[in-house]
C-alpha cells in the first residue's frame, strides 16, 4: 500500500479476536480494536487529525500555535501534526504524570506549560481553576499577540469533531469487520468521551440493543487516559445517557489486564487497554454463564505499552525484576482506610492552631504555588512515594496533617503512615478544594 502522507494511515485498524482460552468466556467472542496501531501510537490520532485539519491552512498562513489542554496521547498526535505543517505546538496541563510522554513531547519540539489545575482534567464549572481560565481564553480567541500570531485550539473536551472522528471511522470499521453486525456489547474506557460516544452512537443506530459499558478509574487511582468517576462528569462531551452502566477499574486491575494482553495475546497495549480488557471480562463473565447462543463484544486497545514503563515500575516493580516497595500506598487495605482520622475544615483549623501539626501538601508544585495552607510543606505524591521506601519520612514527635486536592490520596497516605508507626497522622476531608470552598485562608507563593 502506498500513501502520500502519514495522516492517510490513520484509521482502518485491525479488529482481533481474543483466544477464548485466555479470557475463559464460553459463549462470547471478545474482540480488541487495535487503535494502538495508528501511526502516532493511539486512538487519539483520529481525533487529533479530525479536529486540527479544518483549521490547518489558516493556521499556517497566519503562523498560529496549535494548543491543546492535554498531557497525553492527544498532545503527542497534535505535536506530530503541527510539526509536519511547520507550526509550533503547546501542551497546557496541570501536571505531566507520565515522564515518557513528557520526554517524547519535548523531543517532538512541543512547548509544555504546566498550570495549577485542581483536577487531572478541565473542570468547566470551576471558574477559578487556571485550566478553565486558559480554556476560556483560547476558546474566545484571546491571548493572541504579534509574536504568537494567535492559536489553533483543538479543544478536545468540547469539540464535537472529537466524537465525529469515531462516528465516521472507528464505529463503521467495527461494523464492517463484523460483517455488518453490531456487537452485543461495546466496552470503552472514558477519557474525553470522544471515542466511546462516537462509536456507541454508530453501533446503536445500527442496533439499539447494543450494550455500552463505560469504564472509569477507581476514585483514588490514576490510570493514564481514563477519568475517575468524579472527573468524568466535568468533561464537556460526556453524556451519561451514552452508557448503560459506568464501572470503575483500579490501577492494579488495569496492569493485570495489560499483562494478559501483552503476554498471552501478543498485543503490546498499555494500561488503558488493559483496563478495557479487564473491565470487559469482569462485566461479561456473569452474563456468559446464562447464555444459550453466541454473542459478541468489542473493546478498544487504546495505545502502546512502551510509554508506561515508569508507571509500571512505580506500581508493580516486581514485574521489572525490581524488589517490591515495602511501604507502598497501593497495599493499603479498606480496614486501614476506614480507621484513618479525617478532619473537617473547622476542626482542622482549630487543631492546627492548638497543636501546630506538620502540614504536608501532596499536590504538584504549580497547584501549591497558586494556593496553599499557610506554613504547609509541599512534597509531591510521587516524591513522597520515594521517601517512604526508606522508612517513615517524618518524626513521630509531631502530629501530621496530610492534604491533597480532594482528600482521597491523603487518606491513603495517612493509612500507610499509621501502619508504619506514626501515632498521630490525619487527613484533611475534602482536601484543598474543600478548604478553599469553606472560605478558609490560603496563601500564594
Amino acid at each position: 500500500m502506498r500513501y502520500d502522507s502519514i495522516t492517510e494511515v490513520i484509521g482502518d485498524t485491525p479488529l482481533v479476536r481474543i483466544d477464548p482460552a485466555v479470557h475463559g468466556l464460553r459463549n462470547i467472542d471478545l474482540y480488541a480494536k487495535l487503535e494502538m496501531l495508528n501511526p502516532f501510537g493511539s486512538v487519539k490520532d483520529r481525533a487529533a487529525w479530525h479536529m486540527a485539519q479544518p483549521g490547518l491552512a489558516e493556521a499556517v498562513a497566519e503562523g498560529r500555535t496549535v494548543v491543546e489542554l492535554s498531557s497525553g496521547n492527544t498532545a503527542k498526535a497534535l505535536a506530530v501534526i503541527a510539526g509536519m505543517h511547520g507550526l509550533p505546538f503547546k501542551s497546557v496541563t496541570n501536571r505531566m504524570k507520565v515522564p515518557e510522554v513528557k520526554d517524547l513531547l519535548l523531543l517532538l519540539g512541543a512547548q509544555i506549560e504546566e498550570l495549577p489545575g485542581q483536577a487531572e482534567c478541565l473542570d468547566p464549572t470551576d471558574t477559578e481553576d487556571p485550566l478553565t481560565r486558559i480554556h476560556r481564553m483560547l476558546s474566545d480567541g484571546e491571548g493572541a499577540t504579534e509574536e504568537t500570531g494567535g492559536f489553533l485550539h483543538t479543544d478536545q473536551y468540547f469539540n464535537t469533531r472529537n466524537i465525529e472522528a469515531h462516528a465516521t471511522g472507528t464505529g463503521p470499521e467495527i461494523l464492517r469487520d463484523l460483517d455488518g453486525r453490531a456487537p452485543d456489547w461495546f466496552i470503552a474506557c472514558v477519557g474525553t468521551a470522544g471515542s466511546s460516544t462516537g462509536v456507541a452512537r454508530v453501533l446503536r443506530e445500527h442496533d439499539p440493543a447494543v450494550g455500552v459499558i463505560g469504564l472509569v478509574a477507581h476514585k483514588s487511582d490514576f490510570i493514564p487516559g481514563i477519568r475517575n468517576i468524579d472527573e468524568v462528569h466535568e468533561v464537556g462531551l460526556f453524556d451519561p445517557a451514552t452508557y448503560d452502566t459506568l464501572e470503575s477499574v483500579t490501577a492494579d486491575e488495569a496492569i493485570d489486564g495489560m499483562l494478559t494482553l501483552v503476554r498471552r495475546c501478543g498485543m503490546l497495549a498499555g494500561p488503558t487497554g488493559g483496563a478495557a480488557y479487564f473491565g470487559a471480562v469482569r462485566h461479561l463473565r456473569p452474563l456468559d454463564e446464562e447464555l444459550t447462543e453466541r454473542k459478541t463484544a468489542v473493546f478498544i486497545a487504546c495505545d502502546r505499552v512502551e510509554s508506561y514503563m515508569s508507571y509500571v515500575r512505580q506500581r508493580r516493580p516486581e514485574l521489572l525484576n525490581q524488589p517490591p516497595h515495602k511501604n507502598s500506598v497501593a497495599g493499603v487495605t479498606q480496614d486501614e482506610l476506614r480507621a484513618v482520622r479525617t478532619m473537617e475544615i473547622d476542626e482542622a483549623q482549630k487543631w492546627i492552631a492548638e497543636q501546630r501539626p506538620l502540614i504536608l501538601d501532596l499536590r504538584g508544585p504549580y497547584a501549591y504555588a497558586a494556593l496553599h495552607i499557610e506554613n504547609s510543606v509541599n512534597i509531591v505524591d510521587e516524591l513522597f512515594d520515594t521517601l517512604l521506601q526508606g522508612g517513615l519520612p517524618v518524626g513521630t514527635g509531631q502530629p501530621v496533617l496530610l492534604a491533597c486536592p480532594v482528600g482521597e490520596k491523603s487518606t491513603r497516605y495517612a493509612a500507610l503512615l499509621t501502619r508504619m508507626g506514626h501515632p498521630d497522622v490525619r487527613s484533611l476531608a475534602g482536601g484543598i478544594v474543600a478548604w478553599r470552598d469553606a472560605g478558609a485562608p490560603l496563601v500564594r507563593h
